[in-house]
Formats: structure tokens, C-alpha cells, sequence
């Protein structure tokens, strides 16, 4: 199964948008704690999420607890601060996407730790970065498709 990681998301509507995405794919969601808002069923509703029960949701109280516990898995870290393409990168069955927050991405330490698993996805010199929401969809379906979209119509 896709595993798609955001670690400490700050804006409701992007993680209500990826949990809609990880529905309609069948990937499980990580979310990882601090989060910049309650996960409530008002910020919920105000991120239009009625998706929320069709997805499997797993919460990491830290970054460190999460890495820790899948240091030998397959992970891919989504970075503006590489150059080796997402597109370049072959994604197994159980690949982990993981992606940083909103305001400044994945810590420098933990780029540094798995600098090798570190991917971009390629934009025009100058921009900071995509949509969280839209980089986890553009790489989810990467990753689908290299798959053969297995368990999609």
C-alpha cells in the first residue's frame, strides 16, 4: 500500500485535500505531529473533507518517532532543495512519499539524514514550491502509475 506522510502540516484545507486524494487512491495517510491546526470536525468541514472516514489514518506524536520506525523502509522525501528528479526514482509497492510543511519543508537534519531518498519535483527557476496538496497528488500518481495503478478503475 502508497504511503503518503505529511509531517507537521500547518494549513487544514491542504491535509482535508490529501486525505481526499488518499480516498480515491486507497493510501494510507500519516500524519505527523505537531500539526499547525486541531483535527477537528469543524477545520474538517472548513477544509471540505468528506473523505475523512474513508481514509486510514495513522498519527506520529514526532518526526523522530515516525523516522525512527521506518529508517529501512522505502521512503521518498519531497524536497525544493535537490535536483535528482521525483520522476527518476522507481517506487515500489510500499513506498512512503513524505512531505514537509507548508512554511519551510522537511527539517535540514532529516534531509541530511536520508539524503539519498531526497526527490523535487521539477519547476521553474525562482519558485520556492508547489501546493502541498498538489505535490502529494503529483507524486501519488507517479508512483500509481509506475505500479500499473494497482486497485484503481
Amino acid at each position: 500500500m502508497l504511503n503518503i506522510v505529511l509531517v507537521e502540516p500547518e494549513i487544514p484545507q491542504n491535509t482535508g485535500n490529501v486525505a481526499r486524494t488518499c480516498a480515491c487512491i486507497g493510501a494510507r495517510l500519516h500524519l505527523v505531529e505537531p500539526m499547525g491546526f486541531a483535527v477537528t470536525q469543524r477545520n474538517l468541514a472548513r477544509a471540505g473533507c468528506d473523505y475523512w472516514d474513508d481514509v486510514d489514518i495513522v498519527r506520529w506524536s514526532c518526526a523522530d518517532e515516525f523516522f525512527e520506525a521506518h529508517v529501512a523502509d522505502e521512503l521518498h522525501l519531497f524536497t525544493g532543495h535537490v535536483r535528482r528528479s521525483f520522476a527518476d526514482v522507481a517506487y515500489g509497492p510500499d513506498a512512503w512519499l513524505v512531505f514537509g510543511r507548508e512554511s519551510r519543508g522537511l527539517d535540514e537534519a532529516v534531509m541530511q539524514r536520508f539524503e539519498p531518498a531526497c526527490v523535487r519535483i521539477p519547476m521553474r527557476d525562482g519558485m520556492r514550491s508547489l501546493n502541498l496538496s498538489n505535490s502529494v497528488a503529483i507524486a501519488a500518481y507517479e508512483a500509481l502509475r509506475q505500479q500499473n495503478w494497482p486497485g484503481l478503475a
